[in-house]
């Protein structure tokens, strides 16, 4: 089936269809968009697809709405938004067309919805609090997607529909960016796996240039590994490895008396010509080359063992 349009409401609106119409009019760009609550569109019908709106939620109808009772669930229960029933049927789809190998398509499906997706799907059916960010509850994403809207005056003709369009670019941005950054961690991953594999028992990971690694480190149970060091840009670095995904916590610090030097000052500090500069919290250093960066790693191995 050709599918023509493109139907959600009409009127003010959530995140959780401005993000369905990102996957929606990827995978079908010549569809028209439609925001409409007239019964003739929110209806079932040849060639379109129907989301948020319609009271009614059958893949086969092509129509996915999650505001009738009972609303459809995940299988453990929690609520589903218009984008979590999009994400389910039309993810993997959306996922290929950016040209994610078929062995990973699953694996960043499910972790995009649990990561991205997942937490729409709460706060737009209530059963998550925006709040719960704390400071921060104001710079969750549903929260900056729907302050997109109109202001109350200033209205005017199709209002609603210019700033859900206007919208739709930027909340784009933010579902691309996090697909291309998992797909880059996947490909990453098996980069990292060798250079593990080469380090051996060694306390330090060379790899070819700057990338995630510290997943890789987790699965390989690379537990001896302290730092990193990889060429950036002109330059090389060394880097900790935080002991968690949750927090800043290294494995091991650069040694203290590095800290906040940069220059001839870290060198007279490492004994290091090349040494370039040491961040103040020790987390990271810069060295001119890589003879001086693996010297400097092997320095900051000696200090912590």
């Amino acid at each position: 089936m050709t599918i023509t349009h493109l139907v959600t409401h009409s009127g003010g609106f959530h995140a959780d269809e401005l993000l369905s119409s990102v996957i929606l009019t990827r995978l079908y760009p010549e569809a028209t968009l439609l925001r409409s609550r007239d019964a003739d569109w929110i209806t079932p019908g040849a060639g379109r697809i129907i989301y948020d709106v319609g009271r009614d939620y059958d893949a086969d109808a092509l129509i996915f709405d999650h505001h009738q009772r009972p609303g459809p669930l995940r299988e453990d229960d929690q609520p589903f938004s218009s984008f979590g029933l999009i994400w389910q049927h039309y993810g993997r789809d959306y996922l290929r067309s950016f040209g994610v190998p078929e062995a990973d398509v699953d694996d960043i499906h499910r972790s995009f919805d649990q990561g991205f997706v997942l937490p729409v799907d709460l706060i737009d059916n209530g059963a998550l609090e925006p709040s719960v960010a704390g400071p921060l509850a104001g710079m969750t994403l549903p929260v900056l997607l729907e302050t997109l809207k109109p202001v109350f005056d200033e209205r005017g003709e199709n209002a609603d529909d210019r700033a859900f369009m206007a919208a739709l670019p930027v909340a784009r941005a933010f579902v691309e960016a996090a697909i291309k950054g998992k797909a880059a961690k996947r490909r990453a991953e098996a980069m990292v796996m060798q250079a593990i594999e080469a380090a051996g028992t060694g306390r330090v990971l060379e790899l070819p240039s700057g990338m995630p690694f510290r997943s890789a480190v987790e699965k390989a149970g690379a537990d001896h590994l302290l730092f990193v060091v990889h060429p950036r840009g002109e330059d090389w670095a060394l880097t900790t490895i935080r002991k968690s995904g949750d927090s800043f916590e290294a494995r091991a610090d650069l040694p203290e008396a590095w800290a906040g030097l940069t220059d001839a000052d870290l060198e007279d500090a490492s004994g290091m010509s090349g040494a370039k500069f040491c961040h103040n919290a020790r987390f990271i250093a810069v060295a001119a080359n890589r003879e001086a960066v693996l010297r400097m790693a092997e320095l900051a191995v000696q200090d912590v063992v």
